[in-house]
């Protein structure tokens, strides 16, 4: 925690709480270790092996409950394999 504040991880936890989006599909990097330490109890994290796979999950997530789902992708290249499943989302 930054001294007299908050981080941007726990905004961001809070916010997916507050809108109800405590599953998360993904397929992470490096550059999203941080978001794993301390991984809140009440959310889950879906792991997919591809990214675009994993966007699917999340669309059929999303239709099945009628709702929004949120997707962690690493970023550039997995945003860029993922492209094909998000323009069919």
């Amino acid at each position: 925690m930054v001294k007299g504040g908050v981080t941007v991880r726990e905004v961001v936890f809070g916010l997916l709480r507050d809108v109800g989006l405590t599953t998360i599909f993904g397929n992470p990097g490096s550059t999203e270790l941080p978001m794993f330490r301390d991984f809140p109890a009440d959310f889950r994290y879906v792991l997919g092996l591809q990214e675009s796979v994993v966007v699917a999950m999340a669309d059929g997530f999303a239709q099945a409950r009628g709702t929004a789902a949120f997707v962690n992708l690493h970023s550039a290249i997995g945003v860029g394999h993922a492209v094909g499943s998000v323009f069919t989302a």
